[in-house]
């Protein structure tokens, strides 16, 4: 395995207060506690408050994503970043594939397409031992990498806001 290579990002924009959003996928409840665990520690470190919204599997994260998104946004009470968590094992099928795949996809549309942080923390691996070594703190801590990802890209967001899609085509509304 490879060693994780972390760099030391350097933009201090302040996040703090900073709403975040957790999808978690609870198919592997003590993986899950353990990828939860390092990234609540780092949402912790960053002074924002956080939303816990529990799925059955990685599947289920990119549409429960939208769905509380666009909840939060119609009631103005707007998330700053997601975090999506979960894991998938490979089995003996295809499955696992069609899972990794099309959550990642899912995830990478939602964020690209709504200009909008997103940390993905849903770990595949081959084996339970590989998932518990990405999913531990004193290991990789996925789960910590996934909410440092997400509060990078937040801080990106604050420092460079634009206008998105949405706000456009408000405009477009209330014309009619």
């Amino acid at each position: 395995m490879a060693d994780a290579r972390r760099a030391a990002l350097k933009d201090q924009t302040d996040i703090s207060g900073a709403r975040i959003l957790i999808v978690e996928a609870r198919f592997y409840d003590d993986i899950q506690d353990a990828l939860l665990e390092g990234a609540l520690a780092e949402i912790k470190k960053a002074k924002a408050t956080h939303e816990i919204i529990t799925v059955p599997g990685a599947l289920e994260i990119p549409a429960a994503v939208v769905m509380a998104l666009d909840s939060a946004e119609d009631s103005g009470n707007d998330f700053d970043a997601v975090i999506a968590l979960g894991c998938v094992i490979r089995g003996d099928t295809i499955h696992f594939e069609i899972v990794s795949m099309e959550s990642s996809r899912a995830l990478m549309q939602i964020s690209v397409d709504r200009a909008f942080p997103l940390g993905n923390g849903i770990i595949t691996v081959n084996t339970e031992e590989q998932a518990w070594a990405r999913a531990r703190k004193s290991e990789l801590d996925k789960g910590g990498d996934a909410a440092r990802a997400a509060l990078a890209m937040l801080r990106i967001k604050r420092r460079y806001p634009s206008v998105g899609l949405n706000d456009l085509m408000r405009g477009f509304e209330d014309d009619e």
